[in-house]
C-alpha cells in the first residue's frame, strides 16, 4: 500500500491524495510538516508530499509522483493515449506551475500575516503572473476538460495551483487573477464540486487550525535563534 507523507494544508500534497482517490489506489496519511528531521528520510530536499510505494520506494516532487502513480496503476488513465497529447498536458501543468503557483506562493507570508508585500514584489510577482495568464490563455480549452473532452492530470494539478493563486495573489495585488483567464472560474467551480475534491478540501480545512499553530511556532523559534547572542 502506498503511504502518502505530508499535510492537508498543502495544495500539492493535496493534488497528489486527489489522484490516488481518483484512481481509488489504497493508502495510507502520514502527517508530517516540511521542516521535520524525519522527512528528509524520505524527501531528498526536505519538501512535501512524498510518497513510499508498496515495495519501500520513496518519491517526492509532486510531478513526479502524478507520472509515478500514471505509469504503475494505469487504470483510470489520467495521460491521453497520443504522445503530443499527452506533452499538451504536461505543458498545462508546468506553465501553471511556474508561472501562476511560484509566484503567487511568494505572496502567503504576507497574506498570513495580515501585512502587504513590498510594491517591487507586487510588481515582479505580477510580471510573471500575466506571463502565465496569457500562455494558458492560448493552452486551455475548457471544452469541457481543461485540456479538451477527456478528464486528465492538468485538470486536477491546475485546481490545486489555483487555491493558491486565489487564496494568496488574488488578495494580496486585489486582482482576480482566474476571471483573466476564459472559462477558468466555471471549470474550477465545476471540480470544486466533485466528491473528491470536497473530501480533500474537508480534509484541508480540518488540518488548517494545527498548521496555523506549527507555522506559528516556527516563526517564534526563528526569531528567538535571529535574537540569540552568538
Amino acid at each position: 500500500m502506498i503511504i502518502l507523507h505530508g499535510f492537508a494544508a498543502s495544495n500539492y500534497y493535496n493534488l497528489v491524495k486527489h489522484v490516488l482517490l481518483y484512481k481509488e489506489i489504497p493508502f495510507q496519511e502520514n502527517l508530517i510538516y516540511s521542516t521535520s528531521d524525519k522527512l528528509l528520510t524520505i524527501s531528498p530536499a526536505g519538501k512535501v508530499p512524498a510518497i513510499t510505494t508498496a515495495n519501500g520506494h520513496h518519491i517526492s516532487e509532486s510531478s513526479v509522483i502524478c507520472d509515478f502513480i500514471e505509469e504503475a496503476y494505469p487504470a483510470k488513465p489520467l495521460y491521453p493515449a497520443e504522445a503530443g497529447e499527452r506533452a499538451t498536458v504536461r505543458q498545462i501543468m508546468k506553465i501553471a506551475e511556474l508561472y501562476l503557483e511560484l509566484p503567487s506562493r511568494r505572496l502567503i507570508r504576507y497574506a498570513l500575516s495580515g501585512t502587504a508585500a513590498p510594491e517591487a514584489l507586487q510588481d515582479e510577482v505580477r510580471q510573471v503572473l500575466n506571463r502565465g495568464i496569457g500562455a494558458m490563455q492560448r493552452l486551455c480549452q475548457f471544452s469541457p476538460w481543461i485540456a479538451g473532452k477527456q478528464l486528465t492530470m492538468a485538470d486536477i494539478y491546475v485546481y490545486y495551483v489555483n487555491t493558491i493563486v486565489d487564496s494568496f495573489a488574488s488578495s494580496q495585488l486585489n486582482w482576480d487573477i482566474l476571471d483573466e483567464i476564459p472559462g477558468m472560474k466555471e471549470w474550477h467551480n465545476s471540480m470544486s464540486k466533485s466528491a473528491i475534491a470536497k473530501s480533500v478540501d474537508a480534509d484541508r480545512a480540518a488540518n488548517m487550525p494545527e498548521f496555523m499553530k506549527y507555522v506559528k511556532e516556527q516563526i517564534a523559534q526563528a526569531k528567538t535563534e535571529r535574537n540569540s547572542p552568538p
